[in-house]
């Protein structure tokens, strides 16, 4: 009996050594793991609960300003504006109702678009939520005057974009906006975050990471209802963004502008020594500061649904038939080609019969006469290169040397949006009509009429490629990157080649001749015989299919002759055929090239040259 208690003891006593071991075990691990946290990690868990207990609040950043290439004054620039919050926990149960109303009221807003941002849901939070931005200084003046009567309203400073100059270069600048989802997904990874105000059309989109600058941050200690309390707050100021100076020149867009007047259309003039856009023109236009109210509503809407679409940029955004300014194209490839003499001629008897229909020129019976090349581009003769394009050149040919002057691709323009326009090929025709392209095509194309489609930019790179003798510079907008501090030049754009053709010089030179020829002694003679300097281009009318309306185009360069490279300049001028026939496009340059050279006003000009925009010039013309 004895023995058996012994063992029984022995066990217990065992159990109970067991449990002591396992106690000090389980001491010592906790005791390792809490000075592991508490002194070898203890920064860190401070550092996360410190974190956990803190909200930041974004302080927006100016966006540069955008100036002319004068740097003088800015044509976007920013203005004191005020955004409007609410804090939804912070206003008594059963008062928000009441509150929404009274601030519907005092912000001329409906009062549903403040419900919409403070929906039931979020009434806990107590994290300000923005109902208002773009509030002028008079609002929160009377606001603050009633302040008693708002509990839970705060305000804030919030820059907003002013576009001091409006009418055309708004499709230049375009507009700012708030950044949607579907944005935000694509550009969360550069930093964007929800509430981003971004560039949405322009030079606004197209250089929004240099012009939207760097956000500040203001860090505030909270407790878990998101309520302020004592603590160590942190600010970072926000950092402006960088100014633009663009290659636009104010008073020639201004005078292109009202050169081309209220006429459905565009304008572009560029600098063809190293492609730098002086002006651009679209009308009609849209005034951009429409996109700073709160809700657009029925202005936007009015903006989708005009039916001149305002919205679109024609200068390349929209492509035409080129016309007859697509001679240019011909006869550079009938000299690289040798296909044909350019001093044999061509009897024009005002019309042909080729297949089934009768082939008229625009000059009717007796027709042009005998002409030569030369002759041929000043006249705009018609048959002419209805007979060496089909005959003698060929489509593909023609497809190579519009390719050459860089049709059927894009510019690489720095602006959002543009198109490539359109060059037909037999092969693609086959595919999509699953017809053979016939001998009719080619002469529809040698004349610049059929599939063949142009951007005006498009067409005043082709103007550029002849007056360089065969280069191309890419047009850009973009002229320097500012320090808008001290001003200091960050980036200069430096011309970049394009295209450089490999064509023998002469046949370039012979082309500017017969361009010359077209303002001397051809279409153009009696519009652009101007004294302030000598025009070379061509003139083209494209036809739409409606009876008494085509398209007016002219593309030119000027001075013809020069010592200087640098001073010549390009324009080139489409005027769409849904406005009255008047063959605007060669007027329109024509003052453009005496407000330049002359140094004058739009109004000057139309005085020195005489002429009355208003007076429409019947027939048409080539």
């Amino acid at each position: 009996m004895a023995g058996e208690r012994g063992e029984r003891e022995e066990r217990s006593e065992g159990r109970i050594t067991l449990l002591r071991a396992v106690f000090i075990v389980i001491f010592v691990i906790y005791a390792v793991r809490l000075f592991s946290m508490q002194i070898l990690s203890g920064e860190l868990y401070r550092s996360r609960a410190q974190n956990i207990a803190r909200r930041t609040t974004i302080i927006p950043a100016q966006r540069g300003e955008i100036y002319d290439r004068n740097y003088n004054q800015p044509l976007v620039l920013n203005t004191d504006s005020f955004a409007v919050s609410i804090t939804p926990a912070e206003v008594p149960r059963g008062e928000m109702q009441n509150i929404i109303e009274k601030l519907a009221a005092v912000l001329n807003v409906p009062k549903e678009q403040i419900e919409r941002k403070v929906p039931p849901s979020i009434y806990y939070l107590y994290q300000p939520v923005e109902v208002a931005s773009n509030v002028p200084f008079g609002t929160i003046a009377a606001l603050a005057e009633q302040v008693d009567a708002f509990p839970g309203l705060s305000w804030q400073s919030k820059p907003m974009r002013n576009y001091a100059e409006t009418g055309s270069l708004s499709h230049i600048i375009g507009y700012v906006g708030e950044i949607t989802r579907d944005e935000l997904t694509m550009m969360y990874n550069k930093g964007y975050q929800q509430g981003d105000i971004i560039g949405k059309n322009g030079i606004e989109r197209q250089y929004d990471e240099i012009l939207r600058g760097r956000e500040g941050r203001e860090t505030r200690t909270v407790d878990v209802r998101g309520r302020r309390v004592s603590g160590d707050n942190t600010r970072v100021a926000p950092a402006m963004g960088k100014n633009l100076v663009l290659t636009i020149d104010r008073e020639i867009q201004t005078l292109a502008e009202k050169a081309l007047g209220q006429r459905i259309g565009a304008v572009v003039v560029l600098r063809p020594s190293n492609g730098e856009i002086l002006a651009m023109v679209s009308y009609p236009w849209y005034n951009p500061n429409i996109f700073n109210h709160s809700d657009l509503g029925q202005e936007y809407q009015a903006l989708v649904t005009d039916p001149n679409k305002p919205l679109l940029n024609r200068a390349i955004q929209s492509s035409y038939p080129p016309a007859s300014t697509f001679k240019i194209v011909m006869s550079t490839g009938i000299l690289a080609e040798n296909a044909f003499p350019p001093e044999q001629t061509v009897d024009c008897l005002g019309e042909i019969t080729y297949g089934d229909r009768v082939w008229r020129c625009h000059i009717r019976r007796p027709g042009h006469g005998r002409l030569n090349l030369h002759q041929a581009m000043a006249q705009s003769c018609d048959i002419y290169y209805w007979n060496i394009g089909r005959d003698y050149l060929g489509v593909e040919n023609i497809v190579n040397y519009a390719r050459e002057y860089g049709f059927g691709e894009q510019t690489g323009i720095d602006l959002p949006g543009e198109i490539s326009g359109f060059l037909p090929t037999p092969q693609w025709k086959d595919r999509r009509y699953h017809e053979r392209w016939l001998g009719g095509d080619t002469m529809n194309m040698s004349i610049g009429q059929g599939y063949t489609l142009v951007t005006p930019l498009q067409e005043a790179n082709m103007a550029a490629m002849a007056a360089n003798g065969g280069v191309i510079y890419e047009p850009h907008l973009l002229k320097e990157v500012r320090d808008p501090q001290t001003g200091a030049v960050e980036l200069s754009v430096e011309p970049r080649v394009l295209r450089e053709s490999d064509l023998e010089s002469a046949v370039f030179e012979q082309v500017q001749r017969d361009m010359r020829g077209v303002i001397s002694e051809g279409t153009a003679r009696f519009p652009l015989n101007i004294k302030a300097v000598e025009i070379a281009g061509k003139t083209g009318t494209g036809e739409v299919g409606l009876q008494d309306q085509w398209h007016s185009w002219f593309t030119s360069y000027a001075p013809y002759e020069t010592s200087d490279p640098g001073e010549r300049v390009v324009v080139t001028v489409i005027v769409e055929a849904v406005n009255n026939w008047e063959w605007w496009a060669v007027y329109c340059a024509a003052i453009i090239y005496q407000g330049i050279f002359a140094n004058q006003t739009y109004e000057e000009a139309v005085r020195t040259l005489g002429i009355q925009n208003n007076q429409p010039i019947v027939g048409r013309r080539e």
